[in-house]
């Protein structure tokens, strides 16, 4: 979408009190001013557009942010628009989290939404090992 663009209307914060999330890719609180128009898209995982699964992790990260990002897009949304992540991966561990972290840091640069990450043994698809949803806000 092609929209001017007004500020956005999410605002993130880590109170005082609370550890230093940032390296972790987050924020503890997300803030939507009001009026807003609010985006909830369904979790996004690593298949491209022809429905192919790459089976490498980082691979379906960065192909789940694309998808997001499209979604977002189609309702003419950016990145700095998401209040909320919700993430879901198989497998989890350390190495996991630091690729999911770079690929966030790459595909929405300093913007760092509220998240949480739920470690799944298993996701809807064979194969699939990563699956991200955001909520998102937009002035109305």
């Amino acid at each position: 979408m092609n929209a001017v663009r007004n500020a956005s209307v999410v605002a993130l914060r880590n109170p005082a009190g609370l550890y230093d999330p940032a390296p972790n890719g987050y924020s503890h609180l997300a803030e939507v001013a009001a009026p807003a128009r609010w985006l909830f898209v369904a979790g996004q995982g690593g298949e491209t557009a022809d429905g192919a699964l790459d089976p490498d992790f980082r691979a379906q990260v960065r192909q789940a942010l694309r998808n997001l990002l499209t979604a977002l897009d189609a309702a003419g949304a950016q990145a700095e628009d998401v209040a909320k992540l919700t993430v879901l991966v198989v497998d989890h561990d350390e190495a996991r989290l630091h690729v999911f972290g770079a690929e966030l840091a790459a595909a929405f640069g300093d913007h760092r939404p509220a998240c949480t990450l739920i470690p799944v043994p298993r996701l809807a698809l064979d194969g699939m090992l990563f699956e991200i949803e955001a909520l998102a806000a937009i002035a109305a």
